[in-house]
């Protein structure tokens, strides 16, 4: 019984990682960055970061970017998130949602449709670039 109570957590967490693929897929009018097999790989890598010890929730974002909401919102915490998130996907772009978005996201296609290009890509912060 104890097992399956982090499995149901994870799900939970994942639900908005499959909520932001549907809506990302399902946008008509070619309205999306990436195609349909770029989406399916962002979604595993937003089930991961949905794992990462700092990260409350993960979202896909429709330029390819992931959007967090963090456990805890310290600088130190949001820069080891930073770090693990850029170790295991150097060329991905992680976005904090702030607690200001926060307060006026009403579902999870308002976060699918924010843009990560204020966010500092991976490489950039690796010097990949």
């Amino acid at each position: 019984m104890v097992l399956s109570l982090p499995a149901g957590a994870a799900r939970a967490d994942n639900e908005n990682c499959r909520k932001s693929r549907e809506y990302l897929l399902g946008t008509p009018g070619g309205d999306q960055s990436l195609t349909p097999q770029g989406y399916n790989d962002l979604f595993k890598i937003c089930i991961a970061t949905s794992a990462m010890p700092n990260v409350k929730e993960a979202y896909m974002l429709r330029d390819g970017g992931i959007a967090v909401i963090p456990k805890q919102d310290s600088v130190s915490a949001t820069a080891s998130t930073l770090a693990q998130f850029c170790d295991a996907y150097p060329h991905g772009v992680l976005r904090f949602i702030t607690r200001k978005e926060k307060l006026s996201i009403r579902s999870v296609t308002d976060v699918a449709r924010m843009s990560s290009t204020s966010s500092t890509p991976c490489k950039k912060i690796k010097g990949l670039s």
